[in-house]
């Protein structure tokens, strides 16, 4: 039964752990919760914020309108030849369902394990990590229409993916609600070991020829090692994203630090390691007042404990303008200002 409550605290709701509170508040279980919830003449007019693990957002005041959580369930899959397509609730914990897949032997999301936050939440972030993105396993999502009530089930193309990016971050935000998302996995896994550390990783295993569970295993160690526990810390993972910049502003870069880490991307760019730029700046593990960034990874702020989100994003600030004035590039946040 669809409930509508008032001036309800969200911090359980962010990851970050900020104590805001949002005027009008609904859990969504099911798509009729959702017509029910538009159909309801106490939210009309009011502005939407929707919400997963909280795993992307940083409030820096209390939410003046509807905030929606999604804790729609369900992992279902079918084996089609050499592909196997898997659709899940958009509620479900992202890392449950990378688990799910790994135990049935479906191969392509292994690489994203231990990414925090919500299935629904991974299109519209086209999340990433470790030589693997959202896009390259995608096949559709479902997607309720706030002004109609419809379902519209959108392709792979009409996504628009781009780094960190697609349409519902662009031309289509604020319109649609993701019910549900459909993968296109495989069954005979192509293993993906690009980035050093997994390399590294399983090299230390003693792991030669690695299935997709050492790969998510090596996976999560990785991350572990790297990335405070939300549960303990609060933190959104990956503050900023990586840097992508022309060769010939790259050229400029590498004069004055020939030793900058960086990656060849697909569109004939560069794309520059957020982290390494800011620890190269003297902020790795740097805390000012409650909040600062994480000891071992110098791309993630934390909350030690009471920090507001103004406090968070006026530290975040001072790392552009620290990296800006260093390296002459212009980092951006990945995690949503509310």
């Amino acid at each position: 039964m669809l409930q509508i409550q008032e001036n309800i605290s969200l911090k359980a709701y962010n990851s970050f752990g900020i104590d805001v509170k949002a005027k009008f508040f609904a859990e969504i279980f099911n798509e009729d919760d959702l017509k029910a919830l538009f159909q309801n003449e106490l939210v009309h007019n009011q502005k939407l914020l929707i919400v997963g693990g909280g795993s992307n957002i940083l409030f820096t005041q209390n939410y003046d309108g509807l905030v929606i959580k999604m804790s729609i369930k369900g992992i279902g899959s079918s084996i089609e030849v050499d592909k196997v397509l898997v659709t899940a609730g958009a509620g479900e914990v992202w890392n449950d369902f990378v688990n799910y897949c790994v135990t049935h032997g479906f191969a392509g999301v292994e690489n994203l394990s231990l990414i925090p936050g919500t299935v629904g939440a991974s299109p519209i972030q086209n999340i990433g990590a470790y030589g693997v993105e959202l896009k390259d396993v995608f096949e559709s999502c479902t997607a309720f229409e706030i002004k109609t009530g419809k379902l519209t089930t959108f392709t792979f193309a009409d996504c628009h993916f781009g780094y960190r990016e697609s349409i519902f971050k662009s031309e289509l935000k604020g319109q649609y609600i993701i019910t549900s998302v459909t993968f296109k996995l495989a069954t005979e896994a192509k293993i993906n070991t690009s980035y050093g550390a997994i390399e590294i990783e399983l090299e230390k295993r003693g792991i030669e020829k690695p299935n997709i569970a050492d790969v998510s295993a090596a996976v999560s160690h990785i991350r572990v090692s790297k990335l405070p526990d939300p549960s303990t810390i609060g933190n959104a993972g990956s503050f900023f994203k990586n840097p992508v910049i022309e060769k010939h502003e790259f050229a400029d870069v590498v004069a004055k630090h020939p030793d900058v880490v960086h990656y060849a991307t697909t569109d004939d760019k560069i794309k520059l390691a957020a982290g390494w730029l800011i620890e190269q700046c003297g902020w790795k593990g740097k805390v000012v007042g409650q909040t600062g960034t994480w000891k071992n990874q110098a791309l993630v702020l934390v909350n030690h404990g009471s920090a507001t989100g103004t406090e968070v994003f006026n530290f975040s600030a001072q790392i552009i303008d620290s990296v800006k004035s260093t390296f002459g590039v212009t980092l951006e946040r990945e995690v949503n200002i509310l």
